[in-house]
């Protein structure tokens, strides 16, 4: 059971409903209470997803992930964005993996937006905006207040088509070093997300479009020639692929190729017969 929730049945036996309820959202958004969960369990995401009682652990298992590929941001004055804030259209419910964040991330600015009115859930470091991820003309205007992202996170529609739109415009504006993560991929397979279940290389779904991105990494070993690398070709130095989740990593793709020259080419004496004979 989740501390808040924990919290909210303890309360629901002293003090009824609703105050227990409001005292279930003190004890998760108090500033001095956080700081002491920060303090104890502030290096452990799983703890702390468990604590603020979002989904990314235990109706999913993102968290082990998450900290593997995020634990060098740990200390960072940084800014984080999280698309989709939860709760559904409700302004009072919501923001759970937000303050998740808030709390494993010391020093960061946590920003997030969503198609409904979530001001409620905004708090010290917590910045809400309200629009589509697949607003252009919004997304502007949030990046031109936030500047760029080091971490990006898409927990947002699921549908297949706006996690695609959304990592095409927010992708550059993620920083080099910085790490982009789309959630709840199962949808690929969905039809009323998008998705296919019949036709596994369908080029709609955000599965297959992040994995022919996977070519990205080895666009210098490409014979094309006149070949013109592309903006991912030259960003994405790493992809990993797990349960529900994919992690793209950026930086700067300049790793030259051992074999090919300018794409066109093998190196003087390089064969089939000769790479075999190197293995």
């Amino acid at each position: 059971m989740a501390f808040q929730e924990k919290i909210t049945k303890l309360g629901n036996k002293v003090f009824g409903s609703k105050a227990s309820e409001k005292l279930g959202r003190f004890v998760t958004r108090n500033e001095i209470i956080g700081f002491l969960i920060g303090l104890i369990w502030g290096r452990n995401l799983t703890k702390l997803a468990i604590i603020y009682n979002t989904d990314k652990w235990g109706d999913h298992f993102y968290t082990p992930h998450y900290q593997h590929h995020l634990k060098k941001f740990k200390y960072k004055r940084m800014n984080v964005l999280e698309i989709g804030v939860g709760g559904y259209d409700s302004p009072h419910k919501g923001g759970n993996s937000l303050r998740m964040w808030k709390r494993y991330f010391p020093f960061a600015k946590i920003f997030s937006l969503d198609i409904y009115d979530k001001s409620p859930q905004e708090e010290r470091r917590i910045k809400i905006f309200r629009g589509s991820q697949v607003d252009h003309d919004f997304l502007d205007k949030v990046v031109n207040e936030t500047g760029e992202f080091d971490i990006i996170i898409d927990d947002g529609s699921h549908i297949n088509e706006h996690v695609i739109e959304s990592f095409k415009y927010l992708f550059p504006k993620l920083k080099n070093g910085g790490v982009y993560v789309a959630e709840d991929t199962q949808t690929s397979y969905w039809e009323d997300y998008g998705g296919d279940s019949e036709d596994l290389k369908n080029e709609k779904t955000m599965l297959n479009y992040f994995k022919q991105l996977t070519d990205t990494l080895n666009h210098v070993e490409l014979l094309r020639k006149d070949y013109e690398p592309s903006y991912y070709d030259k960003h994405i130095v790493s992809m990993h692929f797990y349960h529900n989740m994919v992690f793209i990593h950026k930086g700067d793709n300049n790793e030259q190729s051992s074999k090919v020259i300018k794409n066109e080419k093998l190196k003087v004496k390089e064969s089939k017969a000769s790479l075999a004979d190197n293995a």
